[in-house]
C-alpha cells in the first residue's frame, strides 16, 4: 500500500532521451496534495490518508466541508481522495503537510486511474469494433447493425452482458504499468510515457503499479 497522488492532466507532448529517442508522454500536474485527514488502525480500524487537491471557492463550499477543512487547518480543496497506506507511512505524514511529485522517481512504473472521455451513445461498430456487413448480396440499411442477440426457445431471453449499442466512455479506467520518464520537482510535474485516461484538465490518480515484473 502506497500513496496515490491526485493529479491534473495537462496534455500530451514529446521529449527526447539522451540517445535521441523521441518519447510520447503525458504531462501531469502532481499537486501538491495536502493531507486533510489521517486514519489510524486504533481509531478507524485501518490506516489511510485523505488527500486534497486544487482550491475550492468558499462560496462553493458547504458548511460541513468548511468545518472539515477548518479542523484540519487547511484551505478548502476542490478534490478529495482517500488512499490506503501502511501504518508507518501514515505516522510520517502530519495533517496539513504537503505531498509533492518527488514521491515518484524517473524509471518507476505507475498505474493511472481516471474517467475516460464520454463519447455519447454509439453503435456496436464504434463501441465494440464490430465488423461491418457487406454492401452486396442484398444487404439493405443494416450495414452497421448487430446480428442475433439471443437464442431461440432456450433460454428465450437476451443474456446479460451482451455487447450492444449504448453509452460509450465516461467510465473508470485504470492504465497499468506506465513508465515515469521524467520528474520535474520544481514545477511539480510528472511525465508519463504514453496516454492516460481522461480529457485535458481532468483529474487522475497516480499510484505505484500493482503489477510485478
Amino acid at each position: 500500500m502506497a500513496i496515490s497522488l491526485l493529479c491534473r492532466k495537462i496534455g500530451t507532448t514529446q521529449i527526447f532521451a539522451e540517445n535521441g529517442e523521441c518519447i510520447p508522454v503525458t504531462v501531469l500536474e502532481a499537486g501538491p496534495n495536502t493531507v486533510v485527514q489521517k486514519k489510524t488502525v486504533e481509531k478507524d480500524g485501518y490506516s489511510a490518508l485523505q488527500l486534497g487537491f486544487g482550491r475550492r471557492r468558499p462560496a462553493r463550499t458547504t458548511k460541513a466541508l468548511a468545518g472539515h477543512f477548518r479542523r484540519a487547518g487547511v484551505a478548502p480543496a476542490q478534490h478529495l481522495q482517500e488512499c490506503r497506506v501502511a501504518a508507518d507511512e501514515a505516522e510520517g505524514r502530519e495533517v496539513g503537510s504537503e505531498i509533492r511529485c518527488d514521491v515518484f522517481a524517473a524509471g518507476q512504473h505507475v498505474d493511472v486511474i481516471g474517467i475516460s472521455r464520454g463519447r455519447g451513445t454509439a453503435g456496436v461498430v464504434k463501441r465494440h469494433k464490430f465488423t461491418m456487413k457487406h454492401n452486396t448480396h442484398g444487404t439493405h440499411e443494416n450495414r452497421r447493425h448487430t446480428g442475433s442477440v439471443g437464442a431461440n426457445t432456450f433460454p428465450g431471453r437476451v443474456i446479460k452482458g451482451l455487447r450492444m449499442a449504448g453509452r460509450m466512455g465516461n467510465a473508470r479506467v485504470t492504465q497499468l504499468n506506465l513508465e515515469v520518464v521524467r520528474v520535474d520537482a520544481k514545477k511539480n510535474l510528472l511525465f508519463v510515457r504514453g496516454s492516460v485516461p481522461g480529457h485535458r484538465n481532468g483529474i487522475v490518480s497516480v499510484r505505484p503499479t500493482v503489477k510485478s515484473g
